[in-house]
């Protein structure tokens, strides 16, 4: 068989040592034949190719980034008109044209949704989730996500020491618009004070409140850890307190870097898992990590669906028992 392994929308730790467990996989074990294609489904369209074997895949476990490079390319984007273009159709026939059995998505959840819509024309695909915001549907955990927890996490404990030097008012944003995940993990590892969720949203007095409750219990400073879903001002909150204020953003050096090893073995297990799927002719599938089992659930499941923190997350609870404020009305969450 041969196989086309792409890599799709953000990087993230991990993006290569899936594609190593894919390969190693199919080529030691199955002697299958690799094919990568070269940014996203971008190489799709353009034919750029990079035949994959042994050497290419060694030293690939504990690098950042992806080999494959990656693009936003999304082949089934409507056009001004309001008419499909034909990506599409060009990707089917590249796809025939270079012999594939099977092509392997990694991306988040827009790559999951054209990995379905291709499996609709077609072309038989396995996709495997990975991003650094842990919100694709249907998998417990994706890779780069711990990783990422762990540099927002340093990056908070750095805040603390500059904070309480300058009894400030520190607030930091940290990466997803529409899933809390890294906020809501670092911000607890960190030992932020104010957790802001785009989930739940926020009211402004209520942070304000907490941090002027923090005063009168005698602690100068406190940390506000806020997904960057949520736009926060700073000078209202220095003006309501009187507390100097500053913000960090943590921005794309989240993405960065090599893989944690929580990562690799993530992305190795998945990886491997993709391969068994391929060999076992169990296509539109997508590997999943669910109750610490490596499983896989059908494309369609997952397709067009985010993962969210529910209001009523146990971090969230805990947290609250501890007196953290996550800037609500908590009767909300129960």
């Amino acid at each position: 068989m041969k196989i086309g392994i792409l890599s799709s929308g953000g990087d993230c730790p991990g993006i290569n040592a899936s594609i190593r467990g894919v390969g190693k996989t199919a080529l030691s074990h199955y002697g299958m034949e690799i094919l990568g294609i070269k940014s996203g489904f971008l190489g799709l369209l353009e034919k750029d190719y990079l035949p994959l074997d042994d050497l290419s895949l060694s030293g690939l476990l504990s690098l950042g980034g992806t080999i494959l490079g990656t693009s936003r390319e999304k082949p089934f984007k409507k056009i001004l008109n309001g008419e499909s273009e034909q990506k599409s159709q060009i990707i089917l026939d590249h796809y025939r044209e270079s012999g594939l059995d099977c092509l392997v998505c990694i991306g988040g959840n827009g790559t999951q949704k054209t990995a379905y819509k291709l499996s609709q024309l077609g072309l038989n695909v396995i996709g495997i989730p990975k991003t650094i915001d842990n919100d694709v549907w249907g998998t417990d955990m994706t890779f780069g996500f711990y990783t990422a927890v762990d540099i927002a996490t340093e990056a908070i404990d750095r805040l603390h020491s500059t904070a309480s030097s300058h009894k400030r008012v520190m607030v930091i944003e940290l990466m997803g618009h529409k899933a809390g995940w890294i906020t809501l993990y670092a911000g607890m590892a960190g030992g932020a004070d104010i957790i802001l969720l785009p989930e739940l949203g926020y009211d402004i007095n209520k942070v304000n409140q907490a941090i002027m409750d923090r005063t009168t219990k005698g602690k100068s400073y406190s940390i506000v850890a806020v997904g960057e879903g949520l736009e926060i001002d700073c000078k209202r909150i220095e003006k309501a307190t009187g507390i100097e204020t500053r913000k960090t953003t943590l921005g794309y050096v989240q993405r960065g870097g090599s893989p944690l090893a929580y990562d690799r073995i993530l992305a190795t297990q998945l990886g491997g898992h993709a391969t068994e799927l391929i060999a076992q002719g169990q296509f539109g599938r997508m590997v999943c990590l669910q109750n610490n089992q490596i499983r896989s659930i059908p494309l369609q499941e997952t397709a067009g669906k985010l993962k969210t923190v529910p209001a009523d997350h146990d971090l969230i609870a805990q947290g609250l028992r501890m007196g953290i404020s996550f800037g609500i009305d908590y009767s909300i969450i129960g």
